[in-house]
């Protein structure tokens, strides 16, 4: 099975920063075969065609919606509709509906998300309850690389 980790965020600004760092610790582990791990400040188009070849893609980033640590999973949909922001380029369910749209095909994918406590300036360094969240994160990567944990997600983001 092919599977891409797309870790994503700023690493100037503090906790965003969780999405590329988790990628980069998962660049450092032994993976599976089929595994791939990029790491991106923000999301653009040119992964559209590198998302729509995987059976899975699995999307990392930090969060500002949550209480801090909060790590959740969910399960995304392409969404045309889906509204940019200004942390990050593109969406990631943008870049599903251009998949949907370019390729007549959409993988399985995920969203793994850690709630930050500090976003101000600050390179590659997170605070201590976003360290304790990435860690978590992590374990929610692994348990989606077997077909028992991707199977075993809710929709709500609850195994």
């Amino acid at each position: 099975m092919k599977t891409l980790i797309i870790g994503y965020g700023s690493p100037i600004r503090g906790d965003d920063a969780l999405g590329p760092l988790a990628a980069d610790r998962l660049e450092n582990r032994s993976l599976p075969t089929g595994v791939e791990v990029i790491s991106r400040h923000i999301l653009t188009a040119e992964l559209v065609a590198d998302i729509a070849d995987k059976d899975r893609v699995i999307f990392l980033d930090a969060a500002a919606d949550s209480a801090p640590g909060t790590v959740r999973c969910r399960r995304l949909e392409p969404d045309a509709r889906a509204v940019s922001t200004m942390a990050h380029f593109l969406d990631p369910r943008e870049l599903l509906a251009w998949c949907e749209t370019l390729y007549g095909r959409v993988p399985e994918t995920c969203l793994v998300t850690a709630a930050g406590d500090s976003f101000d300036y600050d390179n590659y360094r997170l605070t201590p309850i976003a360290e304790a969240a990435l860690d978590r994160m992590l374990d929610w990567v692994d348990r989606l690389m077997t077909q028992e944990g991707w199977t075993a997600l809710s929709a709500d983001g609850h195994p």
